[in-house]
């Protein structure tokens, strides 16, 4: 079309019937081309509102009536176009309003990540100085866990979050994984701010005494030798003595031996019962399981969120403590962070923030294929009733189209985030 015929015109001069060229990228317009055959009052007046001094015009493209001048327009014509320009003005400001909740949502997901990473760097240090320096990397322990206690404990809610997918070594994403949840199912048991420091002490530091295990070892496969069985229950007393050269408290030390132990009597090492265990070490044994279901040292046999919910619920729950469990349920949500889900109108989602205030309407982005992935805006559920979820859904079943752009991961990490205000919310389904 460009080596076609066109003069530059004023917008003041454009009529219905002619073909333009706006001469802009796709995101300054609204139209669906920049390239189009004016059909109404209304475009005129869009166009008029986008501050564009000329554009092309394609005679040959134009309907001939267009080309005869019109000196004067009807009180009609005007008020089409005041209503236009109105439209357009809040369709701008809608725009504007839509890129304030993207830049929110992706500082919040950035500040989450950097703390992730943060959390990670510091377990690795740990590994590298608890031998030479034990007490020293357990005050850089303790102050973390105190900062990540205290912000929960502040007013307001915190939410769990989804993260991208996260790059490190197993050990230590699983360690601030087990941390995070641990506190904050802590937190919505109502434990003292004491008891959550030893917790989060407890989670942080749980597989420590993994070090001195051999690497085939540290994360057993499905049927283990029972040799190697034998030596990877070692790591629980291996790390309790560690962390009495790191002159850990009490609680901490409890939660630790006993992050293995199930009500039923059936962990280990000591076969303890539930009436013997700790609050937070029945806390971190169950959140122990369920971020080994969803990120085993074998990504084939990984569970979706759901799916090691439910396998908890449905096939384990005789080994954890109920109100615990309970509570946890109630915690994360039906679809924890992480799940896919199909929408009751068809379309498929990530669930990526469960509020543990509000557990049934968690916060979603969903398969809009008009919306670039790096644009979509999360959908609260609270904030859509309308919304509803069908099904949860395996990543694998997704249209190849829906899995590219949803992008579901294949390890999980959580971390904490302030829940959003009412206004930030995305309300639009």
């Amino acid at each position: 079309m460009k080596s076609e015929a066109f003069e530059l015109i004023d917008v003041a001069q454009l009529r219905v019937g002619m073909f333009v060229d706006l001469g802009v990228g796709w995101m300054a317009h609204p139209f669906p081309t920049g390239s189009f055959r004016i059909t109404s009052e209304r475009q005129l007046a869009i166009i008029a509102g986008l501050g564009l001094g000329q554009v092309r015009h394609y005679m040959g493209k134009s309907d001939p009536d267009s080309l005869i001048p019109v000196d004067t327009k009807s009180p009609q014509d005007a008020a089409d176009v005041e209503a236009a320009l109105a439209a357009r003005q809040r369709e701008l400001d809608a725009r504007e309003q839509r890129a304030r909740l993207l830049r929110a949502q992706q500082r919040s997901l950035a500040v989450c990540e950097r703390r992730f990473g943060e959390a990670m760097h510091q377990y690795r240090n740990t590994l590298k100085q608890v031998q030479a320096y034990p007490k020293m990397a357990a005050n850089q322990c303790q102050a973390m866990v105190r900062g990540f206690v205290q912000e929960m404990l502040a007013d307001g809610e915190s939410a769990i979050r989804l993260l991208s997918e996260a790059a490190g070594e197993k050990s230590s994403m699983h360690s601030v994984n087990v941390t995070v949840l641990s506190l904050l199912l802590g937190r919505a048991m109502g434990m003292h701010q004491s008891d959550l420091v030893d917790l989060g002490m407890a989670a942080f530091l749980h597989d420590i005494g993994k070090v001195h295990l051999p690497e085939h070892v540290r994360w057993l496969g499905e049927t283990p030798a029972a040799a190697d069985y034998r030596r990877y229950q070692e790591h629980v007393e291996q790390g309790v003595q560690m962390g009495e050269t790191m002159d850990l408290a009490r609680g901490a030390l409890l939660a630790m031996a006993q992050h293995h132990e199930l009500v039923d009597g059936s962990g280990f090492p000591c076969q303890i019962e539930g009436a013997g265990m700790t609050a937070g070490a029945r806390i971190l044994a169950l959140v122990n399981r369920y971020d080994n279901l969803c990120n085993p040292s074998r990504p084939s046999v990984a569970m979706t969120p759901h799916e090691a919910l439910a396998l908890i619920f449905a096939q384990l729950k005789s080994r954890y403590d109920a109100a615990t469990l309970s509570a946890f349920i109630r915690m994360m949500g039906v679809y924890p962070p992480g799940s896919v889900v199909q929408l009751l109108d068809d379309r498929y989602a990530l669930v990526v923030s469960v509020n543990s205030a509000r557990p049934l309407k968690p916060r979603v982005i969903v398969h809009e294929p008009a919306v670039p992935s790096h644009e979509a805006l999360i959908l609260d559920m609270e904030s859509t009733p309308h919304v509803s979820i069908r099904r949860s859904v395996k990543p694998t079943s997704l249209p190849n189209a829906a899995l590219e752009y949803l992008a579901p991961r294949q390890r999980i990490s959580y971390f904490f985030e302030r829940s959003v205000d009412s206004h930030m919310r995305e309300t639009h389904a």
